[in-house]
C-alpha cells in the first residue's frame, strides 16, 4: 500500500453522536494497556507502506540522535515495494546497520499490518504510510498494542473514516500516546517564525490568503484502463492519487500542505468552501482514455468564521504554467509563505500588497529540515515522557481539504460539519480487504470509474 515514488530522501467539539457511536464500535473489545516512556532504552520501529514515504520517513526514524534505535519489522500489500524498500534501506550507508528486518519480519499482504506491529512493544513506533483509506484500522491497532505512531498526509478521505480518526485521536492522548503527523511544514524553523511575526500583528488583521499547486501530471494523478495482470483493488491502490476512496484523490494529497500551514497561519479552520473544478482531458496523448476520479484543475474558496477568505488553487496539465506558492495579505501588509514547493524559503513580510524586495520587513534566514525536525521532536517526545499529539490537527486538516474537494465535486457549498457528518463512506469495510477482495469501485462499460458530475450527484463526490 504505497507509492511508486522510491526515492528514500523524499516523503516525507466536532464529533456528531452518530460519529461518536462508529468510531466507539471500531475499539469495542480491545484491551489497550498502559504506555510508559522509553526513556533511553531501545526504540523498535516498524514500518506499514513501503514506498518512497515510509522509506522515507525510515530514513529520518533512524537518523534521530537521541538515543539507540533500530527498524525491526516491515510490512506492504506488494512485494515488489517491500523488496525495494528493504534492499534500498539496508545499504544506506548512514542507517543501514540500524535495520534489522530479516526475511520472518517482512510481510505481504493487506493484513501484514498486524503482523508487523506484532513485532513491536508497548513504547515502540510505528509508521503508517499507506494510503489514507487504511489509516483508521491501522491506527485502531496501533492503539491497541499501545504503540506511537507517525502517519503520513492526509489521515482521512471521507466523512465517517474522519469521525473515527478524531475518536482514536482522543483515545491515543487518554493512552498516553506520541502521535507525529507529516504535516511537515509546521515544523520549518522560517514559517514558525512567520507565524509568530503574524501573530504580534506584524502584517496587521489577515484579510486574504492564496494557495497554488499548478503543475504536470506528477504521481498516479492520470491513470489509463488497468492492465490485465493486476486487480482491480491492487490497481486502485497502487495509483491511490488516481482513486478518491484509497487516497482522497490528487487533490487532497497534492494540496493539504498549504491548506494546513495557512491555516495555522491564521489559527483556524475554515467554515465552508465553494469550489469549481472540472476535467479538461479525458484521453492519454495515445488516445487511451483516462479513467480515474480527478478533475485536472480546482479553485476552492474558503471562509473563515470571520469572513476572511482563502483561495486554493491546484491544476495537473501539461505544457501549462508550473506555480506552486503560498501568500498572504493583511491589513497593513503581506507575506509569502512558501516561496515554492510545500515550504520553500524564504518566508518574508513585507509593507503593502507585493511582494516588493524594496520594501521588506523581515527575511527568513536559511532553514531546517522539517522532515527531520518532526522526528527528533516525536522521538524526544516519547524518550521524555512529553506531551506530543499531532492526530487531531491532522484530522482536522484532512477534513478542511476534503471539505473543498466536495465542493468542486458536487458543485454545492460545504460546511465543515457538512464534510465532517457527510454519510458516504467511499470504502466500506476497508479493514477486511483481502488481496481476493472487490475493489470499492469499479469501471463502468466505458471502462471510466464513477466520477464527480457537480450538480448532478450533490450528496455525495461520485
Amino acid at each position: 500500500m504505497s507509492s511508486d515514488e522510491n526515492d528514500l530522501t523524499s516523503r516525507r467539539q466536532f464529533i456528531k453522536t452518530a460519529g461518536t457511536t462508529v468510531a466507539a464500535s471500531a475499539l469495542a473489545g480491545l484491551d489497550i494497556p498502559a504506555v510508559h516512556a522509553a526513556g533511553s532504552g531501545l526504540i523498535q520501529v516498524a514500518f506499514v507502506g513501503c514506498g518512497g514515504r515510509g522509506s522515507g520517513a525510515a530514513v529520518q526514524a533512524l537518523s534521530t540522535k537521541s538515543g539507540p534505535i533500530k527498524l525491526v519489522a516491515m510490512a506492504d500489500s506488494f512485494e515488489d515495494r517491500l523488496t525495494s524498500s528493504y534492499n534500498g534501506l539496508s545499504k544506506d550507508a548512514g542507517i543501514g546497520k540500524l535495520v534489522d528486518v530479516p526475511p520472518d519480519r517482512r510481510f505481504v499482504g493487506y493484513d501484514g499490518y498486524k503482523k508487523a506491529m506484532d513485532c513491536l512493544k508497548p513504547g515502540d513506533v510505528v509508521i503508517l504510510t499507506t494510503p489514507c483509506a487504511f489509516r483508521w484500522p491501522h491506527f485502531t491497532y496501533a492503539i491497541s498494542k499501545g504503540l506511537n505512531v507517525f502517519m503520513e498526509k492526509p489521515v482521512t478521505p471521507d466523512g465517517p473514516s474522519a469521525r473515527r480518526m478524531l475518536l482514536l485521536a482522543e483515545q491515543s492522548v487518554a493512552k498516553n500516546l506520541k502521535v507525529g503527523v507529516g504535516l511537515m511544514s509546521r515544523h520549518f524553523k522560517p514559517l514558525e517564525e512567520l507565524h509568530d511575526r503574524v501573530q504580534n500583528g506584524e502584517i496587521g488583521d489577515i484579510i486574504l490568503m492564496r494557495g497554488y499547486r499548478m503543475q504536470g501530471l506528477i504521481g498516479h494523478f492520470a491513470s489509463t484502463p488497468k492492465p490485465d495482470n493486476i486487480s482491480h483493488l491492487d490497481y486502485q491502490v497502487r495509483r491511490f492519487h488516481s482513486f478518491l476512496w484509497s487516497g482522497g484523490g490528487a487533490f487532497s494529497d497534492y494540496l493539504i500542505h498549504h491548506i494546513d500551514h495557512l491555516c495555522w497561519m491564521k489559527n483556524a479552520w475554515p467554515v465552508k468552501a465553494q469550489a469549481l473544478g472540472g476535467r479538461h482531458y479525458k484521453n492519454a496523448p495515445d488516445g487511451a482514455p483516462y479513467v480515474d476520479q480527478n478533475f485536472d484543475s480546482y479553485a476552492v474558496e474558503y471562509t473563515f468564521a470571520d469572513g476572511t477568505k482563502f483561495l486554493m488553487d491546484g491544476r495537473c496539465m501539461e505544457g501549462a504554467a508550473n506555480f506552486y506558492a503560498s501568500y498572504l495579505h493583511g491589513s497593513k501588509g503581506s507575506a509569502v509563505a512558501a516561496r515554492h514547493g510545500d515550504f520553500g524559503p524564504p518566508a518574508g513580510t513585507y509593507h503593502g500588497q507585493n511582494p516588493d524586495p524594496a520594501k521588506t520587513i523581515w527575511t527568513s534566514a536559511n532553514g531546517n529540515d522539517p522532515y527531520q525536525t518532526e522526528w527528533d521532536l516525536l522521538i524526544a517526545a516519547i524518550r521524555n515522557n512529553t506531551p506530543y499529539n499531532e492526530a487531531k490537527r491532522g484530522v482536522e486538516a484532512s477534513v478542511t481539504t476534503c471539505m473543498g474537494r466536495m465542493a468542486a465535486h458536487t458543485g454545492r457549498q460545504i460546511t465543515f460539519e457538512d464534510m465532517l457528518n457527510c454519510n458516504h463512506e467511499m470504502a466500506p469495510n476497508v479493514e477486511t480487504l483481502t488481496k481476493d477482495s472487490p475493489a470499492p469501485v469499479m469501471p463502468g462499460p466505458d471502462g471510466r470509474y464513477p466520477g464527480p458530475q457537480p450538480g448532478v450527484k450533490t450528496e455525495r463526490e461520485y
